[in-house]
């Protein structure tokens, strides 16, 4: 039975909010941390204690969970005189959910293991909905001791949870599977496009394709066209689930990991470029299966 029952958020926008609330649900004493008064606000409505400082927030803490932009942001948040690492106690968990890249990650575990601390990098998948609604499918880098703890920490954010190998890995397994993601999706909605300009009604093409061998996750689940799926953004106004613009932050993720490790990605990199595209003529703030819009020569250039 995990003996963590005090956890200090670190981050709380639009996935970071709602996980610490079900960190709430899931019986745990939350001491919530954010730059936003209003952030900070919502999560006190959701049960969560309130610090003004990272270190208020981790002082004491049996486990600290951070969710924020990029690998400097977390860099900076366990590093420095104020950081996680100078402020929290003897033992402390640490379970970092921010999607960054491979080095970041494994540079701020060595450093945790450094200070005697346990730490993995625990990115998810599943955007907004599955972050209110307690299902993120979390991918976790660290040592199988690690893991074991921090389990019992995520389970009530999570669906899923899956131990992907060492520290760094599943920042791995995340950027390679939102890269296998922005190809299907992109290569989804090619298909819809094609389908409807040699006539095919699009519902019919779903019907054929999602039983045949060009049935994938993009089509049947958070199928790019409006009609099929009924859940899917794209019949409600492509509101994102998940934002183009954060596919597009995990594409460039995938890119940079590649060129370190020397791998061929063509078609990720075609990816990039296309949702790049798709974010500069604004399409950023929608959801990313929205960039069907883009290719159809649909969307709204204004």
């Amino acid at each position: 039975m995990s003996t963590i029952k005090t956890i200090a958020f670190i981050g709380l926008g639009n996935m970071g909010g709602p996980m610490a609330a079900n960190m709430v649900k899931g019986g745990f004493a939350v001491t919530a941390y954010d730059l936003s008064e209003t952030a900070l606000a919502q999560a006190k409505k959701n049960g969560c204690e309130a610090a003004q400082s990272v270190a208020e927030a981790v002082s004491g803490k049996d486990a600290v969970i951070t969710m924020l932009p990029a690998g400097k942001h977390v860099r900076a948040v366990y590093g420095g005189a104020d950081g996680i690492f100078a402020s929290a106690r003897a033992g402390a968990l640490f379970c970092d959910c921010s999607t960054i890249d491979v080095q970041s990650a494994r540079d701020v575990a060595t450093e945790a293991q450094a200070h005697s601390f346990d730490m993995v990098d625990s990115p998810v998948s599943g955007g907004v909905a599955a972050a209110s609604a307690g299902t993120l499918a979390f991918m976790v880098g660290g040592s199988d001791a690690a893991f074991n703890k921090a389990q019992s920490v995520l389970d009530p954010m999570a669906k899923t949870v899956l131990h992907a190998g060492g520290n760094g890995a599943g920042q791995a397994a995340k950027i390679c599977n939102n890269m296998l993601l922005g190809i299907t999706m992109i290569g989804t909605a090619e298909a819809f496009v094609l389908a409807k300009k040699l006539g095919l009604d699009p519902q019919r093409f779903f019907d054929i394709s999602s039983n045949a061998s060009g049935q994938n996750w993009s089509m049947t689940s958070y199928c790019p066209e409006p009609g099929p799926v009924p859940a899917s953004p794209a019949n409600n106004g492509y509101k994102p689930g998940f934002a183009a613009a954060m596919m597009l932050k995990d594409l460039r993720l995938a890119q940079e990991a590649a060129q370190n490790a020397g791998a061929s990605t063509p078609l990720g990199a075609e990816a990039q470029a296309l949702y790049a595209l798709f974010d500069s003529l604004g399409g950023g703030d929608t959801d990313f299966s929205g960039i069907i819009q883009m290719l159809s020569g649909e969307m709204n250039k204004a």
